[in-house]
């Protein structure tokens, strides 16, 4: 979004004109780093507006931290307005929201001084304020860049703000897109909606395609289009290079899925639901390669058997060791009730005679809180948390590949040694679990030796 001024040249307009314009609605996420600034950083965890306001400690911190959001919201829409009407709207716009949100967090800590109101039970709707401001803002400008470039485009704001009325997530897409003829109005609709099922509270920084998906599926849209920076491809070309990476042009729902669990952020795997239980196809597409036309993800099995993608995630390996587990059940029930209740996300599993292991995607605090409670429902358990990464082969088919016997020789052959290697039944995905710190170096040798040599290799003519 914040390259939103180079994509009016390419998506938003590009070759198009009158009646070609419209008969499209996008959906927008914030700028670029503004909700980490309302949040927290995704990545480093660094506290925003939320995470302070959350402890408040300093009563001024989360004030100040909401002075920083403003600033970085004119910034981001200077860089992309060039009309100084539009930019004072946008000025005014953000004054409006942050000032709003202020007052509204101001109130809130005064009423919890008293003993009868607990800051607590307040903070999910809070995570929800805050987070849609960030859209209202990024789609505000959009609509007002395009207009200056006269496209009928509409600003929809689905935020809920200074709304007294309730609303399931489909009345509230229903109804902010009531009156919108999309044959001749070109809807810029905000990612964040407020609604009572909570976005937040069930898909966290994932809310904007469940939006997006939801919004495809009410209106029968004949295709679901995501637009990156980049080509959904058979690796990060950062770590194994521009030349080496394959784009995947065509895949499925199911592998969807695999990426999705392996923390790829190709689709929500909610939103990917949606999409399919409403049998309509999904596109990811380069944004500023407009006639690519990228990868497209439906039901189709695959033509060809090949490793499609090469990804890694950095996990904690939760593994417990009970002599006494052997032929007794329940122990497994009792492990994924203590995650349930800490939120910690699963991405693979194994389990023998008397070992569980979880390889957690989580803090680890929050895999130590775990182990905390898992130790004293079994004292005499063994429990050990280790920082590994999971490396993981996926393809539509990959049987009759030896993708487990090809990447351990890949990995034999680059030093790395494999702490455990599994593959499911099912032939999707092939996972090497190895060592935090050589993830990198791994996903580099299998891509080398899974995609890379097939593609190179020679075909022979009969």
């Amino acid at each position: 979004m914040s390259r939103v001024h180079e994509l009016a040249e390419t998506l938003f307009i590009g070759d198009r004109e009158g009646t070609d314009l419209y008969n499209r609605i996008f959906v927008v996420s914030a700028f670029g780093g503004i909700t980490n600034l309302l949040l927290e950083h995704k990545k480093s965890g660094e506290p925003g507006v939320y995470a302070l306001f959350s402890n408040a400690d300093n009563d001024q911190g989360w004030s100040d931290a909401l002075n920083t959001v403003a600033e970085a919201m004119r910034k981001a829409h200077e860089g992309v307005l060039n009309h100084p009407a539009d930019r004072a709207s946008a000025d005014d716009f953000v004054r409006e929201r942050i000032e709003g949100a202020r007052s509204c967090l101001i109130d809130l800590q005064r009423l919890c001084s008293y003993g009868h109101f607990r800051l607590s039970s307040h903070m999910a709707v809070i995570r929800e304020l805050l987070s849609g401001l960030g859209e209202a803002h990024s789609a505000f400008v959009t609509a007002l860049m395009l207009r200056r470039q006269g496209v009928d485009a509409r600003f929809v704001d689905l935020s809920g703000w200074r709304d007294e009325d309730s609303y399931t997530l489909e009345e509230r897409i229903v109804a902010g897109l009531r009156d919108v003829d999309v044959s001749r109005e070109m809807p810029i609709v905000t990612g964040y909606a407020q609604c009572t099922e909570g976005l937040m509270r069930e898909f966290d920084r994932g809310y904007s395609e469940v939006t997006f998906s939801k919004i495809a599926a009410l209106t029968g849209a004949a295709e679901a289009i995501i637009h990156k920076e980049f080509h959904l491809s058979s690796a990060d070309p950062k770590l194994v290079g521009e030349e080496n990476v394959v784009k995947l042009g065509h895949t499925n729902y199911d592998v969807a899925d695999q990426l999705s669990n392996m923390g790829m952020e190709a689709v929500h795997p909610k939103a990917a639901k949606m999409l399919r239980q409403a049998g309509i196809p999904l596109r990811v597409t380069n944004a500023f390669e407009p006639h690519d036309p990228g990868t497209l993800i439906d039901e189709a099995e695959a033509e060809t058997r090949r490793v499609e993608m090469v990804t890694g995630l950095g996990v904690y390996a939760l593994e417990l060791f009970e002599q006494d587990m052997v032929g007794v059940k329940g122990y497994d029930t009792a492990i994924l009730e203590v995650l349930t209740r800490h939120n910690v996300r699963i991405v693979a599993k194994t389990s023998n005679a008397n070992t569980i292991t979880h390889y957690l995607d989580a803090p680890l605090k929050s895999v130590r809180r775990v182990e905390s409670d898992l130790e004293k429902i079994y004292p005499g358990a063994t429990l050990k948390a280790r920082n590994l990464a999971v490396v993981s082969a996926i393809g539509r088919d990959l049987s009759g590949l030896k993708v487990l016997s090809r990447g351990l020789a890949a990995l034999e052959t680059a030093g790395i040694e494999p702490v455990a290697v599994q593959q499911t039944t099912r032939d999707v995905d092939a996972q090497f679990v190895v060592p935090r710190d050589r993830m990198d170096e791994a996903i580099r040798a299998l891509h080398g030796v899974l995609v890379e040599e097939k593609r190179q290799r020679p075909r022979l003519a009969a």
